[in-house]
């Protein structure tokens, strides 16, 4: 739960800092997103303001690759989840190191929006058994937080994600910078990203089919139910 908790709040101030650079600054990339190519330079400086989201993010990603290894409870999915840290800070690190910084805020604005939802969910599964008794509004919110991660789900990373992010990567990028430099790196490490996205998904939607064909008569966290029996290696 205190883990829960310590996620819901760093990713509320992370996605609220994304909302604030991508509509409430000059950025233009969510409206037009080839403009994260406009003016791209090899050693171009990088703002301070998406240096600031760059730091955050790196500090998260790195701390949730030891947490994931060592520290959380290793179910089925937890090579896929380490496999998705570590294509995340790759990401980060090198996106920041050859200048496709804008790319990167786009990218983690569409992510991290379905992590306050997830985790949102996951304390009001908690809170709905507290102490012996049964919370119903604990349970009502959880319903809601499954059924709106879902969508939401869908919407940002299956939807708006290849929409805008790997439009801009794999074709604006080539007619607004000829030869970019690691045009298939890039694109490739976002492809893996896709993949995960769709991967996780097919569990969101077995897990509602459950729920809603009465298999289980409750929201629980879907993750608690693929707990390896064998121990960590």
């Amino acid at each position: 739960m205190p883990e829960s908790a310590w996620k819901l709040l760093f990713y509320t101030i992370s996605w609220s800092y994304g909302i604030y650079l991508l509509f409430f600054t000059d950025y233009p990339f969510f409206y037009d997103p080839p403009s994260v190519f406009y003016s791209w330079q090899k050693g171009m400086d990088v703002p301070t303001d998406i240096a600031i989201a760059y730091l955050m993010q790196g500090s998260f990603y790195g701390h949730s690759i030891y947490a994931t290894a060592y520290m959380d409870t290793w179910r089925k999915d937890s090579v896929v989840m380490l496999l998705h840290h570590v294509v995340a800070l790759t990401l980060i690190a090198c996106s920041y190191a050859f200048r496709y910084h804008n790319v990167g805020i786009l990218v983690l604005f569409l992510h991290d929006v379905n992590d306050i939802q997830l985790e949102f969910t996951k304390l009001n599964v908690y809170f709905k058994h507290r102490g012996g008794v049964y919370h119903r509004l604990n349970d009502v919110l959880s319903n809601i937080g499954c059924l709106t991660f879902t969508i939401s789900w869908f919407w940002f990373r299956l939807y708006w994600f290849p929409l805008k992010v790997l439009y801009a990567t794999c074709y604006s990028s080539l007619q607004l910078v000829p030869n970019i430099p690691f045009y298939f790196f890039f694109n490739a490490l976002l492809l893996v990203l896709t993949l995960m996205n769709i991967y996780w998904f097919l569990y969101i939607v077995l897990f509602v089919a459950k729920v809603l064909m009465g298999q289980m008569q409750e929201v629980n966290d879907v993750r608690e139910y693929d707990v390896e029996d064998s121990k960590k290696p």
